[in-house]
């Protein structure tokens, strides 16, 4: 069998025939030449008839047999009419790129599952050249087809360095993934590029989890004025919890200007006893219920008012809801407790996003799994110097993106 003959067999490169091949010092060379005989623009891919001088190209392609392997061919400079003097285009290599598509797609699957560090020793590339293969490799794969059929949404942002940077990540909840991503947090414009990016289909989104962030939800309420806001029941909660903290605190400091008794027990243990939630109590916490009860009665009013809250995300019947928060309202703004008071005055003003997260049982919990899982893709990438990489990597984790390893 011939060399050539053994290489195309081995390389398979699409729409171009092997013409020699040497041992360098770098790896196997193989030159290829092109079987079609018509110039594409390697931008925009239309035929073009013009032709200039030709210059010798290499892409980075699969190791053979653990030698790195380098496709080499000669191409010609084009003259588009659209686009200008431009290099012609291959078809086993994406425009400007120095990898064959089958390396990428190598690249692409291994970072899913492998840290940068160990992925550039592994494949013995530079850690910067991961990120770029794996934006372009999600830009040529993310198509506004993710939008198609999206109901019900979930937007949060994740910290991913130092100085307050953030991404804000929207979710489908029904196909559980990540559907856009981009730099900046709470801020009103920082939803502008995915609404803008939905266009028309901004008429089927249904639902919208989000937490009680002003920023988005002023831009919700301007942009999707006919979808339902759901206020995630966890901010609900942790809203009420710290207004429980802030009122324990408020009697420490009443009590602890004196010598503590038998009969200021209460006070030792209470905290995590009143955070915690009452069906998860132990027998000591039980026992320091009862005796708040009878010790003090404004922290046990409270506690009450934030078990209270708790149950209305449990109740078998939803229908009940509006009547039951205007009763617990109606409850806190008379309690004579301050920080429950200016929490019911918070909660009044997300009234409908609040009904709207019981009735349809929609929270952030999915998205706050995800947020975890880009954390960890950032410190396992350790060293961004910016988003796009991270973004990159987010999509290709966690947008549904299917990459086989390109292997027979």
């Amino acid at each position: 069998m011939r060399v050539s003959t053994a290489f195309n067999r081995l390389v398979q490169l699409e729409g171009a025939s092997v013409e020699a091949v040497r041992f360098g010092r770098d790896g196997v060379i193989v030159s290829v030449r092109l079987r079609r005989r018509r110039r594409v623009c390697s931008r925009c891919g239309q035929v073009v008839s013009v032709t200039h001088d030709t210059a010798r190209r290499r892409w980075r392609h699969l190791d053979l047999g653990g030698v790195r392997c380098f496709v080499e061919a000669r191409l010609r400079r084009v003259r588009c009419p659209d686009c200008g003097v431009r290099v012609e285009a291959v078809p086993f290599a994406r425009p400007s790129a120095r990898h064959t598509r089958a390396f990428d797609q190598l690249v692409c699957a291994l970072a899913q599952q492998l840290a940068r560090t160990s992925l550039s020793r592994l494949l013995r590339i530079g850690w910067r050249t991961i990120g770029r293969v794996c934006a372009r490799v999600v830009g040529e794969r993310l198509t506004s087809a993710r939008f198609d059929g999206l109901r019900r949404i979930g937007i949060d942002e994740v910290s991913f360095r130092r100085g307050h940077r953030y991404l804000t990540l929207v979710l489908d909840h029904d196909r559980g993934r990540v559907v856009w991503v981009s730099e900046g947090a709470r801020e009103k414009t920082s939803l502008d590029g995915f609404l803008d990016a939905l266009g028309d289909r901004k008429r089927s989104i249904e639902a919208v989890s989000i937490d009680i962030a002003p920023g988005y939800y002023q831009a919700l309420r301007e942009r999707l004025p006919h979808a339902r806001l759901c206020i995630d029941p966890f901010h609900v909660v942790k809203l009420a919890n710290r207004a429980l903290e802030r009122q324990r605190r408020l009697q420490w400091r009443l009590h602890s200007g004196r010598k503590l008794t038998a009969r200021d027990r209460w006070l030792s243990g209470v905290r995590w006893m009143l955070l915690t939630g009452a069906d998860r109590h132990s027998e000591r916490q039980r026992q320091l219920l009862v005796e708040l009860e009878h010790a003090n009665h404004d922290l046990y009013r409270a506690f009450l008012l934030k078990e209270q809250l708790r149950a209305l995300y449990q109740l078998p019947e939803p229908r009940r809801a509006p009547a039951l928060f205007e009763a617990w309202l109606d409850a806190a703004r008379g309690s004579g407790l301050v920080h429950f008071e200016k929490l019911a005055a918070t909660l009044a003003r997300f009234r409908s996003g609040i009904l709207a997260a019981i009735e349809l049982a929609l929270s952030n919990g999915r998205l706050e799994g995800l947020n975890s899982k880009v954390r960890l893709l950032s410190h396992r990438s350790y060293g961004f110097h910016s988003a796009e990489p991270l973004i990159a990597l987010v999509y290709l984790c966690c947008g549904g993106l299917e990459i086989e390893l390109p292997l027979r």
